[in-house]
């Protein structure tokens, strides 16, 4: 299984996912630079990504909790996701994510 993730500069890379795993592990144990400074508990938006749009009505929705969170974070559009939601499952090979920009 796989995931495409686009990093800030525009390099579009594809990495090996495990089942189970959350996005927001997989993008950060491959070294790209995502934050995720909760280390996945829903508790701040420093894993937010945007998802491909062929891919957002295959992912569940987004919880209240997560919904409040994304209130807080950086450029927020239709398709933001916070990448520590995202559980990864074979229905989920090929999800293609871009890494939105950080705040300075």
């Amino acid at each position: 299984m796989h995931v495409r993730v686009t990093d800030r500069e525009g390099e579009q890379r594809e990495l090996e996912a495990l089942e189970g795993w959350r996005l927001m592990e997989i993008i950060r144990d491959w070294g790209l630079p995502i934050k995720a400074e909760c280390g996945g508990a829903c508790a701040c938006a420093t894993c937010h990504v945007y998802v491909a749009a062929d891919w957002v009505d295959k992912l569940h929705p987004p919880r209240e909790e997560e919904l409040e969170r994304l209130d807080e974070a950086f450029d927020v559009r239709p398709n933001s996701r916070l990448a520590c939601q995202i559980l990864f499952s074979p229905e989920l090979d090929g999800l293609t994510v871009v890494l939105a920009p950080e705040l300075d």
